[in-house]
């Protein structure tokens, strides 16, 4: 696919994201899908993620657990070469344990496939302020 589909496609799974539409999020993933959350994250304790199943259990179903709300805000998206798609982005959550909100800076990069199916994503945050509103 060429880079403005691929953009397409990621601004398809942010929107699914906002609306709450997961099944249109995990249905824009390769069944192999690789998803690696940042080192020091504490969802990274099942790094690499592989298929939307395990993205769904391991990654969004902990979030929603854990937060009072979890949303993206500032969301821009980066045109790459080689099938890949980066985007700057915020965080913008409370944690349920402590009561603790957060805004965080974030990267995530996108790696698709040339059917345009999500195959790849790393995850770039501020650990530190994850982890102190979950202290």
């Amino acid at each position: 696919m060429d880079n403005n589909q691929n953009i397409q496609v990621i601004e398809n799974l942010y929107k699914g994201f906002e609306t709450g539409d997961i099944p249109a999020v995990l249905g824009l993933m390769h069944s192999n899908i690789e998803w690696n959350e940042a080192e020091s994250n504490s969802l990274a304790d099942g790094n690499p993620y592989v298929g939307p199943d395990a993205i769904l259990n391991g990654v969004f179903a902990r979030l929603g657990a854990n937060h009072e709300y979890f949303n993206l805000k500032d969301i821009e998206i980066h045109n790459m070469s080689e099938n890949k798609v980066l985007a700057t982005l915020r965080y913008d959550a409370k944690v349920n344990a402590t009561g603790k909100a957060y805004n965080a800076q974030a990267a995530h990069l996108w790696m698709l496939n040339s059917e345009g199916k999500i195959t790849g994503f790393q995850q770039f945050v501020d650990t530190k302020k994850l982890a102190d509103a979950e202290q």
